[in-house]
Order: C-alpha cells, then sequence, then structure tokens
C-alpha cells in the first residue's frame, strides 16, 4: 500500500513539472512576457518584424540646426528600426534644392518617400514624378491642403489654420490686445497660415514681422526694434521653438512687458514655460509625425493599409502652459517632445 502512495505522488510530481514547463514555454512566446521582449528588442535598434529591408527617404524644407526637425527624425528613426527599415533623410529649406533632393531618392529608387510641402508649387511635379514611378509618398507638417491632389497616401501633421486658432483664443483668454506674429521663413504657406489663423480668432489687433530665421542676431534685433517703437504690443509670438528665447532676449533689450508665446515645443520652451519666461506653446507633436509617416508606409507596402480616409491625420494642435511643462520636461530632454 505505501509502494501505491509514492508511485502515485510520483505521477503527481511529474505531471505538475511538465505543466510548469508547458506554461514557461508559453509564457516565453507570448503575453506580458514576449511584448517585453519585443520592446527590448526595438528599443536596441533591432527591427521587430521580419519583413523585407526597404528603403525610406524623408526629405524636408528645414534649414540646419532647427531642434524641430531633430525631433522628427528621431521618431522617424525609431519606426525604422521597429519596422526593419533603412531610413535616409535630407534638407533644404530653398524649394528648388528640396525638389532635387526627392528627385535623387526617385533616381535611387526608394521605396517610400515622406516629403514635407512647405513651398507646394515647388513640389508638385516631384511628387508627381515619385507617384508615376511607383513610390508610395506621404507628407508630412506642411501641405494638408493640397497632399491629396498631389497624389500622397495621406498627409500626417496639424492643420495649420486650426493651430494659428487656437492660439486666438488663447491670446484672448489672457486678456491681450495686441499681439506681434513672427515669421522667420517667406514663402512657407504653412507660416502665414498660423499666422492668418490667429488673426481670425484673436479679438485684438495682430501684425505680421518678417525676419530672417536663420540669422538669430538679426532675429533679436529686429523684434527688439518693433517693441521700442510700439510699447502697445502685450504679446509675441514666434512661428518655431528656437526663435522664442531669442524673442525673450529681444523683451528684455527692449524692457517691454510683453508676453513670449510659440508655435512648437523643445526642452529650452519647457524651460521657459516653467520658469514663466515664456506664456505657453502649441504643441504638434513632431516625433509622432516621424513616427507615423514611416509606420504609416511601412503598413502600406506590407498590407495596403492607409490611414485618414482621404483626410490628415492630425497630430495637433496641442496648447502646453506652465502647469503641463514639467511632465514634458522629461521628454523634450530625450529630444522626443
Amino acid at each position: 500500500m505505501a509502494r501505491v502512495r509514492r508511485g502515485a505522488r510520483a505521477v503527481t510530481a511529474l505531471l505538475a513539472a511538465v505543466l510548469t514547463a508547458s506554461l514557461a514555454g508559453c509564457s516565453s512566446t507570448g503575453g506580458k512576457r514576449a511584448e517585453e521582449a519585443r520592446a527590448a528588442q526595438t528599443a536596441g535598434g533591432k527591427a521587430a518584424v521580419n519583413t523585407p529591408r526597404w528603403t525610406f527617404a524623408m526629405v524636408t524644407h528645414s534649414g540646419d540646426g532647427d531642434t524641430f526637425w531633430d525631433i522628427v527624425q528621431n521618431g522617424a528613426r525609431q519606426a525604422a528600426d521597429k519596422d526593419n527599415i533603412k531610413f535616409v533623410y535630407g534638407h533644404d529649406k530653398e524649394a528648388q534644392r528640396q525638389s532635387q533632393l526627392v528627385q535623387s531618392y526617385i533616381d535611387q529608387k526608394v521605396d517610400g518617400l515622406i516629403v514635407t510641402l512647405a513651398k507646394p508649387d515647388a513640389m508638385k511635379d516631384v511628387v508627381a514624378r515619385a507617384e508615376k514611378a511607383g513610390i508610395p509618398v506621404i507628407t508630412v507638417n506642411s501641405g494638408a491642403e493640397v497632399s491629396k491632389a498631389y497624389g500622397a497616401l495621406t498627409h500626417v501633421g496639424q492643420d495649420e489654420t486650426m493651430a494659428g486658432e487656437a492660439v486666438g483664443e488663447e491670446l484672448n483668454k489672457r486678456g491681450r490686445k495686441k499681439a506681434l506674429c513672427v515669421l522667420h521663413e517667406q514663402g512657407n504657406v504653412g507660416h502665414e497660415q498660423r499666422c492668418d489663423g490667429t488673426k481670425k480668432t484673436f479679438k485684438g489687433e495682430l501684425q505680421k514681422l518678417y525676419v530672417e530665421g536663420t540669422n538669430m542676431p538679426d532675429v533679436q534685433s529686429t523684434i527688439e526694434a518693433k517693441l521700442q517703437s510700439d510699447r502697445d504690443i502685450d504679446s509675441v509670438v514666434t512661428l518655431g521653438a528656437p526663435f522664442a528665447p531669442t524673442a525673450v532676449k529681444a523683451r528684455e533689450q527692449a524692457g517691454s512687458d510683453a508676453e513670449i508665446d510659440t508655435f512648437d515645443l523643445n526642452a529650452k520652451v519647457a524651460d521657459g514655460l516653467e520658469d514663466g519666461s515664456l506664456g505657453f506653446a502649441v504643441d504638434q507633436q513632431p516625433y509622432l509625425q516621424g513616427y507615423q509617416a514611416v509606420d504609416l508606409l511601412w503598413l502600406y507596402k506590407y498590407n495596403a493599409d492607409v490611414l485618414g480616409g482621404g483626410k490628415p491625420v492630425f497630430t495637433g494642435p496641442q496648447v502646453i502652459t506652465k502647469k503641463d511643462a514639467a511632465a514634458l520636461q522629461e521628454y523634450t530632454k530625450r529630444g522626443t517632445r
């Protein structure tokens, strides 16, 4: 009888061991452990998919040293790592040279293109040539209103007029009466739309001020002179995060009490919101623009998926104030917001 009991206990132990091993095997290929493994793999720059090694090129209208586009690239490269994509990037603030860069990537027969349409007339023909060559195109950041007509799959970004309207409404909440909208790139339709959108909803007076965005000392001196000559200006709105700290310096030198507000977000802007030197920022989430554009091209190549239903995929606008700054500083410092 004792031998039977010992035998039963041995069988039970064996079954338990087999079940435990089976469960361990399942958890290694699915569930939370698998998700963590995939996340760790992607974070280490390894692909999380086994699709072909496609090449996607991004060409923007950025000038040199613009931190906004660094954030866009960070998002794009993260998605490219995940999706087994070779990602290449080119930029030029001159529309004709931007178009030439796009053509060079068409000639190289890349598998997908991401372009900006800040100066759409100069880009129309080259986008059409990409489509004719069978290269899918997604537009980002600027050009939402012509993206579909030009043949792009979709547009990822914010509606610039809508973003401007959000600024005008925020200025109204703050009791502002006279605002200065600083445009740092002449001919950029998105910048004009931002200022025009602000004027549409702002109950006070709005003036435009054109500056040479590639020359920060000139930007500062031009804003400073305007604030000195017109003491009624109580708000300065810059159209890019790198220009906000420069506007703060101009205000200080001019002895003005004008509030400095800005489109876009970076680490310095988050710090400025936190210390009160800036009033608010309008974030369009550039990291998301880069990430989503690469991901959507991959989805199209892999599964013929298209998001947006013919409409843009919006990443903004989101009004950021002092109360939001502390929570975002961690992300801005790592280059993802």
